[in-house]
């Protein structure tokens, strides 16, 4: 189903009001659940009318559509990021690592990735596009190590592929550790996430 808008409309313009209801979206999927925040929830939030909003988005799936387009967005500019950073790969990645760290343990950004998470185990929709952009990380983590500049790039793509499963299992894995354990700081997954990462990316 379409997310385009329905009506001609100034382009920059449309792009805003996608977002305000992309941001109104997430912020009613945390506090209420995917299903607990209908369209009159998220209307509400974003600040404008049901009708409005249809004008951009077909359905609330087409909604969470873009929020997991954003999401991924977000994480090819991080990995494009070291791979246009001068200097050494692996300390750039480790220290890409502190974002990565912070950004797992922030409460509202977890509540959100658990509510999808768990809506993807319903919805078959939804569990394809978080998984075809877990596919697109995983590539692009994989273009990252297979690079020159990459101390291992030439282990077998077995191992490879292993490496990047644990390291992203590690960081993703960060969201139900908040979750279960608030006072988890930053400092301390650092002190113990680094020398594991260096293990990872070395050969």
């Amino acid at each position: 189903m379409s997310d385009k808008p329905k009506r001609h409309l100034d382009p920059q313009l449309a792009e805003a009001r996608r977002a305000q209801v992309i941001n109104a979206a997430s912020d009613s999927f945390r506090r209420k659940g995917y299903h607990g925040a209908g369209m009159a929830e998220i209307s509400k939030t974003a600040g404008m009318s049901a009708g409005h909003i249809y004008n951009y988005f077909d359905s609330k799936e087409a909604i969470i559509e873009a929020i997991i387009e954003r999401d991924k967005e977000e994480m090819f500019s991080v990995f494009n990021g070291f791979l246009e950073q001068p200097g050494d790969l692996l300390q750039i990645m480790v220290d890409g690592a502190d974002d990565g760290v912070e950004k797992h343990l922030d409460l509202e950004r977890s509540a959100l990735e658990l509510e999808m998470l768990s809506e993807a185990a319903r919805n078959e929709k939804v569990a394809a596009l978080l998984a075809q952009s877990d596919t697109q990380a995983r590539a692009l983590m994989k273009q990252l190590m297979q690079s020159e500049r990459s101390q291992i790039r030439h282990l077998p793509e077995h191992e490879l592929d292993a490496r990047i499963a644990v390291m992203f299992s590690m960081i993703t894995g960060l969201t139900m550790r908040r979750v279960l354990h608030p006072e988890l700081d930053k400092d301390t997954v650092l002190l113990a996430l680094n020398p594991v990462l260096k293990t990872l990316l070395t050969p």
